[in-house]
């Protein structure tokens, strides 16, 4: 994918001072009306809140530098990047998440630092990555419905019936998703033999480099990602006084992330969805609603307000990038 002189002066130019301006406008205005935001800020001022959201904000940099990682692996084969350049392309990302549904914008971040005719090449890549950490997404999430139903059962959240074939549906979509994970280079079988496959199978041809070692370490990554997620939602329910134990925390967050892995979204906007699952699931063991919402908006402030803010300085600089990319053809 070669991107015209219209396009490079567009970058250059006009996308890194919008999407900076845009997306710190929507960030603030989303934060405003917050109605626990004082009570967010006034926890985080705490001699408590500063050892608190020290150790969560080290966790975000863990969890975006092991997708860094993540990311560092799968574009190895196309185009080897330094873990440095990898954390920036992940960063600016998150950027353009915000303002697609389903975090759909990723790839147009990250696509930024892959060199011309490599672009396109990393899309199966990402999707490689993106249904490892779905995998574990579900099978997490599954486990927690096993091991909660009766008390989602006893909460009235839902009913029996009702929780054995969301268990079941889980399932049967968690199979197949790992026998496909397991066997990407059957899609590169399938487009050679499409007519005229030709023109875009150097598109999924990179799945062939993808053996079960390196599916295994993506899920291997995947896993500490999620486990990261949990520390850091388990260090703000203790800091706001969410009266929950580290296993009651870390199956409720799960089967949250697994009901919102099936949810449309746009991540700009999914705070209030985040506050409405982790109330219903986490509030089977704790009634403190309002210290379960500010523990979401500081999640949602420190994993992807700040990062996408930071991913969205970074594209001001694209136009140096992609005068090196120049340079380089």
């Amino acid at each position: 994918m070669k991107l015209n002189k219209n396009i490079k002066i567009f970058i250059n130019y006009f996308l890194g001072p919008l999407l900076f301006i845009g997306l710190s406008w929507f960030i603030y205005k989303e934060i405003k009306k917050q109605p626990n935001l004082a009570d967010v800020f006034n926890a985080f001022q705490s001699a408590n809140g500063i050892v608190y959201l020290t150790g969560v904000l080290l966790l975000m940099f863990l969890n975006w530098s092991l997708e860094a990682v993540k990311w560092k692996m799968l574009v190895q084969a196309i185009q080897p990047i330094s873990f440095f350049k990898s954390f920036k392309a992940v960063l600016s990302g998150i950027s353009f998440t915000l303002i697609a549904p389903n975090r759909m914008g990723e790839y147009l971040g990250r696509v930024m630092y892959m060199k011309d005719g490599n672009r396109l090449k990393t899309i199966s890549m990402t999707v490689a990555g993106s249904m490892s950490q779905l995998i574990i997404t579900l099978l997490m999430g599954l486990i927690g419905l096993i091991l909660l139903q009766r008390n989602i059962q006893a909460s009235n959240i839902i009913s029996s019936p009702w929780m054995q074939m969301i268990i079941y549906g889980v399932l049967a979509v968690l199979v197949v998703l790992t026998l496909f994970y397991f066997r990407l280079s059957w899609l590169v079988r399938l487009a050679e033999r499409l007519p005229g496959s030709s023109r875009f199978l150097y598109l999924v041809k990179a799945l062939d480099g993808l053996d079960a070692t390196i599916l295994l370490r993506l899920l291997s990554l995947s896993l500490l990602r999620f486990i990261v997620f949990i520390a850091q939602y388990y260090l703000l329910f203790q800091l706001f006084s969410v009266d929950v134990t580290a296993w009651q925390a870390f199956w409720t967050v799960s089967v949250s992330f697994l009901i919102l892995a099936v949810i449309p979204s746009f991540a700009i906007a999914e705070l209030a969805q985040r506050w409405f699952v982790a109330t219903k699931m986490v509030g089977i063991f704790s009634t403190n609603v309002a210290g379960i919402a500010a523990a979401v908006t500081g999640i949602w402030i420190i994993n992807i307000a700040l990062p996408a803010i930071a991913g969205s300085l970074l594209i001001l600089g694209i136009k140096k990038l992609l005068k090196e990319k120049d340079e380089e053809a």
